[in-house]
């Protein structure tokens, strides 16, 4: 009996995630039984930012525990106005805006082994719950395409990836907007293919709780300008309404991070020096930085 009461209660739990569970003698046999959304590889993303001009909202396992009111340690605090609209932007379908989420919902194949076991256990136990916030049928894009290198096994089509990203702003004129220590592109050649960049900064945490102030700030440019967003999940929301208002603006997250952790070849999520990398203890005090072109750059400061 209590073998048979054992098996009940982990079928129970397995089936919570979203799974068919099928016992075979003493094997466990799992298929998923909740469709998995249809995400776009990252060469298809990068085609659809390229050629069509899109603006990008993305979200990864912080977006989605805003909007499931899970706790976490993050640089933004939560708030009912944001999982509102998160939750929106996350079902919404618009010809000039395209939503990605984490290629993780299926297969893990080609990820390292940290990747593996984090979005193993996370899927384990948020993959049915996530899946409710999605339109089913919508097609999605994916969201690394802002963080190609540190989480794949292999990396030799890393180089291939950042200049399908540099192309997305070649030639054109960009407006970073971006927390105050964040300083994207500072230190390497990652926005060198742009016409011209400026900047307006906004809080390292809560960005949020300014978001009128910036939404209208960001209003004031020219609807030529490629407007870059790096705020965490405020960049999800400013994306998708600056999309809504004619502008084409790409929630860029952790690119520079990224390029530079490429650049260096890290195997870690290693600190940065004068930058701000959330995902590293040692990465998140940072001093000031005294570069004269990046001083020029910055035309607002919302702080």
């Amino acid at each position: 009996m209590a073998q048979t009461n054992n098996k009940e209660s982990l079928i129970r739990r397995i089936r919570h995630t979203g799974y068919l569970v099928v016992w075979i003698g003493k094997d466990i046999i799992t298929r998923p039984f909740i469709h998995s959304p249809e995400i776009a590889s990252l060469d298809e993303t990068y085609d659809k930012i390229i050629n069509d001009h899109v603006s990008v909202s993305r979200f990864g396992d912080g977006e989605f525990k805003w909007m499931a009111k899970l706790p976490q340690n993050s640089f933004q605090e939560a708030s009912e106005l944001m999982r509102e609209r998160l939750i929106e932007i996350s079902k919404s379908d618009n010809d000039n805006h395209i939503v990605c989420l984490s290629d993780t919902f299926g297969s893990l194949k080609g990820y390292n082994t940290y990747a593996r076991q984090f979005w193993g256990c996370f899927m384990g136990m948020y993959r049915k719950k996530w899946i409710s916030f999605l339109k089913k049928g919508k097609k999605y894009y994916n969201t690394n395409m802002t963080r190609p290198y540190m989480d794949y096994i292999d990396k030799s089509d890393c180089k291939h990836r950042f200049d399908r990203l540099r192309c997305i702003w070649k030639d054109r004129d960009v407006v970073i907007i971006e927390g105050e220590k964040s300083r994207l592109g500072t230190g390497n050649d990652l926005f060198d293919t742009a016409r011209s960049v400026r900047r307006i900064l906004a809080p390292a945490t809560n960005a949020f709780s300014k978001y009128d102030i910036i939404l209208e700030r960001a209003k004031q440019l020219d609807k030529d300008t490629l407007i870059l967003i790096a705020l965490g999940p405020t960049a999800t929301i400013l994306a998708y309404d600056l999309a809504l208002s004619g502008y084409q603006a790409v929630d860029i997250g952790h690119v520079d991070v990224e390029y530079e952790w490429f650049l260096m070849g890290a195997t870690d999520k290693v600190p940065i020096k004068n930058k701000y990398v959330n995902e590293s203890l040692e990465g998140r005090n940072i001093g000031e930085l005294d570069d004269e072109k990046y001083n020029a750059q910055i035309i607002d400061k919302i702080l």
